[in-house]
C-alpha cells in the first residue's frame, strides 16, 4: 500500500491526507479491546496530580481518561501497529525511507460530553531539526464525524511557519495556537471512517470539536520521523528512549 502521486500532491499543498481502510474490522476492534483494558488499568492507578494531564475536561459526567501516551511503548498490540506494513508503506511515501515512532497517543473522547482539542501544530510541540521530517498517523478506531469530534485542519498551513503556542494559566501542557493567528486561518473538516488513517505534516494547523454525540471518538497518533529527523529544542519534554525503530 502506498500513496499515488495525486495523493501526495495532495498532501503537499493541503498538509494532510487521509486513506481509507488501512485496517480491517477485527484488527481495528482488537486495538479497542486493547486500550479498554489499558485504560481501566491506568484510571484504577491514577495519582492525583497527574489527573488534569490525563483527565477528560469536557463536560462529561463520568470521570474519565482524555488520552493515554506512548501505546507504542507500552502495548505489544500498538508496537505491531506502529510496524504494520501496509501503514510504514504509507509513512514513507510521505518522509522517506527509514522510519521511526517517537511518540504516541491514544485519544478517547467520550460520548456526550468529550472535550475538544485547541488548534496546535504538532512541529512546535516536537521542535525537530527537520520540520519535513515528520508526519502523524492519526488513526480512526471509531467513526470520526461532524457529530462526535473529528479533526479540523488548516489547509496549506504547512507551507508556512512554526507559530509560537500558548497555553491557559492553568493547563500549561495544553499549548496552543495564540487566537489572533487563529482567527486568520480557515478550519476545514476532515472525517475518518473506522479503520481509515488521516496522515498531517508536523506544521499543519489541526483541532478537535466536542463529542456531542452517544458514540465514542476513539484515535491513535503515532507520530513519525525519518532517519535524519530528531526532537532538536521541544516544548514538552520527550524521552528518546521510547524511539521505536520500524524501518
Amino acid at each position: 500500500m502506498t500513496l499515488s502521486d495525486f495523493d501526495r500532491s495532495i498532501y503537499r499543498h493541503t498538509g494532510h491526507v487521509t486513506v481509507p481502510g488501512v485496517l480491517d474490522a477485527a484488527h481495528t476492534q482488537a486495538l479497542v479491546h486493547d486500550i479498554e483494558a489499558w485504560g481501566e488499568e491506568f484510571l484504577r492507578e491514577l495519582p492525583p496530580q497527574q489527573r488534569a494531564w490525563y483527565l477528560d475536561g469536557g463536560v462529561t459526567a463520568r470521570t474519565v481518561l482524555r488520552k493515554l501516551d506512548n501505546p507504542h511503548h507500552h502495548r505489544e498490540a500498538f508496537r505491531r501497529l506502529a510496524a504494520h506494513p501496509p501503514l510504514v508503506a504509507l509513512v514513507e511515501s510521505l518522509i522517506g525511507p527509514g522510519v521511526s515512532v517517537s511518540f504516541s497517543q491514544i485519544f478517547f473522547k467520550p460520548p456526550e460530553g468529550g472535550g475538544p482539542k485547541p488548534a496546535h501544530q504538532d512541529n512546535f510541540y516536537f521542535g525537530p531539526n527537520d520540520i519535513e521530517g515528520v508526519v502523524t498517523a492519526w488513526i480512526a478506531l471509531d467513526d470520526a464525524t461532524l457529530e462526535n469530534g473529528c479533526l479540523y485542519f488548516g489547509d496549506g498551513t504547512n507551507r508556512g511557519p512554526v507559530y509560537a503556542h500558548e497555553a491557559p494559566p492553568d493547563e500549561p501542557f495544553n499549548l496552543q495556537l495564540p487566537a489572533a493567528i487563529l482567527a486568520l486561518q480557515p478550519m476545514s473538516p476532515a472525517p475518518v471512517m473506522r479503520g481509515g488513517v488521516s496522515f498531517h505534516h508536523g506544521n499543519t494547523f489541526h483541532q478537535s470539536g466536542p463529542n456531542h454525540s452517544s458514540r465514542w471518538r476513539r484515535a491513535c497518533a503515532l507520530h513519525y520521523v525519518n532517519a535524519g529527523t530528531f526532537f532538536e529544542h521541544p516544548a514538552l519534554p520527550y524521552d528518546h528512549g521510547l524511539l521505536l525503530r520500524v524501518s
